[in-house]
């Protein structure tokens, strides 16, 4: 399955090398109290919140990379 940041977050912590380009932007992400009720939104959504701004200033690079896992 291809990821990019219109994929759910649980699809992309599933995978290894997803989880780890989300790590690299975005630390706290993985371990966010929050986590159980946020893994069904997009990155996109979730970086169209106020809290999330710094982490969206990556969005771009973080889809690219996603994207070319392939």
């Amino acid at each position: 399955m291809a990821l990019s940041v219109d994929s759910k977050l649980k699809d992309i912590l599933r995978n290894p090398e997803g989880k780890a380009i989300i790590e690299k932007y975005t630390p706290n992400l993985p371990t966010h109290p929050a986590l159980k009720m946020i893994q069904m939104m997009s990155l996109r959504k979730l970086f169209s919140y106020p809290e999330a701004a710094e982490y969206a200033a990556h969005m771009d690079e973080i889809d690219a990379e996603l994207k070319a896992l392939g």
